[in-house]
């Protein structure tokens, strides 16, 4: 074994955007001075400290810490009540409105219709629409499978538990990645597949790892909060997802898959000042080769030379010479 953590190199974040001086015209409202913060709004349904939420979250304050934006958000926000908070921070002047729509597909893209001077991010399954309407998704299934393959290398009993909030794409092909990445070093291992229902429910996902490794898994896959909690209680290892959490479960987090959302919040905050905001499909900048995706690993937990063979496969992916695929399919169990 070795000692410390190891983080993987990844390429830069796009760079931060340049104020200027000149005055500049809109794609979405009259001219505005170019050193003037936009207005942000952000709605989300979970608290932002959620794990895919406080990606976001984190993205838009840094932002608003470099002065590009000026930042409000609200969370908890019921799927009921979601189309009236877009619409009131539309009517509010919002230059743009970032969120997550997974609920409320149809009605989020009604009140983006009807407000096409404001320019719309948000989290979808879907593609975009009309002129003002993108989308973004957590295409972190690169640095999944390379954390995969890390846990493939460490289990002893070959059973690795997955715990998942919902089997829609965005959970599962990170899912698959991991499998697949897990299987690359070790075609014995074998997966127990649980999906909660639920975005948010720590309790649930602790009991849901429980069962799991009391069934022979010795390395839980915490898609959701709560399952670390189960590992760390029971002395096994876990491997994070979009955020990093070692520091809250030490000698329990072998590695995790981290999603960084500023390369493309800085993308539509550049489109949005230079006038240039369109519905496009945002997914791309998730990946790697923008710095949307990175991979933490504790070599301290893994086996020796497996830091080694994750890094070796990160620069194929890098360097275009292998792919990972992208699955969205449910994932099931294999036991």
């Amino acid at each position: 074994m070795k000692s410390g953590t190891f983080r993987l190199s990844r390429r830069a974040m796009l760079s931060a955007i340049a104020g200027a001086a000149a005055v500049v015209s809109f794609g979405f409202g009259a001219p505005a001075e170019a050193a003037d913060p936009l207005k942000v709004s952000a709605i989300y349904t979970v608290p932002v400290e959620q794990q895919w939420v406080s990606r976001i979250h984190k993205a838009l304050n840094a932002a608003e810490a470099r002065g590009d934006i000026s930042y409000e958000f609200s969370e908890n926000v019921a799927n009921t009540d979601y189309e009236r908070v877009m619409r009131e921070y539309a009517e509010n002047g919002s230059d743009l409105i970032v969120g997550e729509v997974f609920g409320v597909e149809r009605a989020a893209r009604k009140v983006a219709a009807d407000y096409p001077e404001t320019a719309f991010l948000m989290g979808s399954s879907f593609a975009p629409d009309g002129e003002n309407f993108s989308v973004f998704d957590n295409f972190i299934h690169e640095p999944s499978y390379l954390v995969g393959m890390a846990a493939g290398k460490a289990t002893e009993t070959n059973k690795i538990g997955m715990v998942g909030g919902f089997a829609i794409p965005e959970v599962n092909r990170l899912m698959h990645a991991f499998m697949a990445g897990a299987k690359s070093v070790n075609p014995d291992v074998e997966f127990m597949v649980t999906f909660i229902n639920s975005w948010y429910d720590p309790p649930k996902a602790k009991e849901a790892a429980f069962a799991m490794i009391d069934s022979g898994a010795d390395i839980m896959y915490a898609e959701r909060f709560g399952v670390s909690d189960a590992a760390k209680e029971r002395g096994i290892l876990a491997v994070g997802n979009v955020i990093d959490t070692a520091a809250d479960y030490p000698g329990t987090i072998l590695g995790s898959a981290l999603w960084h959302m500023e390369a493309t919040i800085d993308h539509a905050i550049e489109a949005v000042k230079a006038g240039e905001f369109k519905a496009e499909d945002y997914g791309k900048f998730s990946y790697m080769e923008y710095g949307g995706g990175s991979v933490v690993l504790d070599p301290a937990l893994l086996p020796d030379g497996t830091v080694e063979e994750v890094e070796a496969k990160q620069a194929e992916i890098l360097d275009g010479s292998f792919t990972v695929d992208v699955n969205d399919e449910e994932p099931k169990s294999s036991m």
